[in-house]
């Protein structure tokens, strides 16, 4: 996920329009459904680190994981001076850690961000080793029968702030054979003081995951499925599930 470290300063401002606080209240309310009166949290790939403030704020203590210092750099500036917030840079797929957690979450697609068989092997084992007994791990992913119900198409979208001004095109490529889709990535900054416009230029391949495969993959790395629905609504997921949370839990 090394494709982060180029615009990770303008990060935030790309998503300033997402409701962390809303979808941390979520991701609250299926740890208490699961794992009442859990306490500390290692997020894997935590970027800036918005869903972590947002978590302490519910009485979590966190520690967050991301390949990239840029994003780190960024969590650690917002988080101070929270004592109850550590961030380590690692691979979710490698990263191992001292400590032990009662929960293990990985948000925004981090998991769909991992497009091999192997690579969510690893990862998986990542948060298997790090949950204490009886902890659960809760990821969202992009998931299978939405994302061929509704296909992605090329979207623009446009933001700015005080400073710069950021237009980004994402122009999707899917692979039917591999279930991943490359999202090329086109972005133009301009400075307002100075003018200057500088074009970035990413791909972010994507995994999306049907449940069969979940529950295969989670069991070959020591986990057991909870709970698997929509991300947000709680619905079933269906053919119009874009995005699907699971909630599971490490074996005995």
């Amino acid at each position: 996920m090394s494709v982060f470290n180029e615009y990770a300063r303008y990060y935030d401002l790309l998503y300033r329009d997402k409701d962390y606080a809303g979808e941390t209240e979520y991701v609250h309310g299926l740890i208490q459904a699961h794992f009442p009166g859990a306490q500390s949290v290692l997020n894997l790939g935590c970027g800036s680190g918005r869903h972590d403030r947002e978590m302490v704020k519910k009485g979590y203590k966190l520690t967050g994981v991301d390949l990239s210092e840029e994003m780190l750099a960024s969590a650690r500036s917002a988080a101070q001076p929270v004592s109850s917030l550590a961030y380590v840079q690692g691979d979710v797929r490698t990263v191992r850690l001292a400590n032990t957690f009662d929960v293990v979450i990985s948000l925004f697609h981090v998991v769909s961000y991992q497009a091999t068989n192997q690579d969510l092997l690893a990862a998986f084992a990542t948060a298997r080793r790090h949950l204490n007994p009886g902890g659960i791990f809760i990821f969202d992913c992009w998931y299978g029968p939405g994302v061929l119900t509704d296909r992605p198409t090329i979207r623009v979208k446009e933001l700015e702030d005080d400073d710069i001004s950021v237009t980004r095109i994402a122009q999707p490529v899917m692979h039917p054979n591999e279930n991943v889709v490359d999202v090329n990535y086109r972005m133009f900054l301009r400075g307002k003081s100075s003018g200057n416009v500088r074009e970035i230029c990413e791909t972010h391949r994507m995994r999306y995951l049907f449940l069969p495969e979940i529950r295969q993959l989670l069991s070959l790395s020591g986990f057991e499925l909870e709970a698997s629905e929509e991300w947000l609504t709680a619905a079933p997921l269906s053919f119009t599930s874009w995005s699907a949370v699971i909630v599971c839990k490490g074996g005995v």
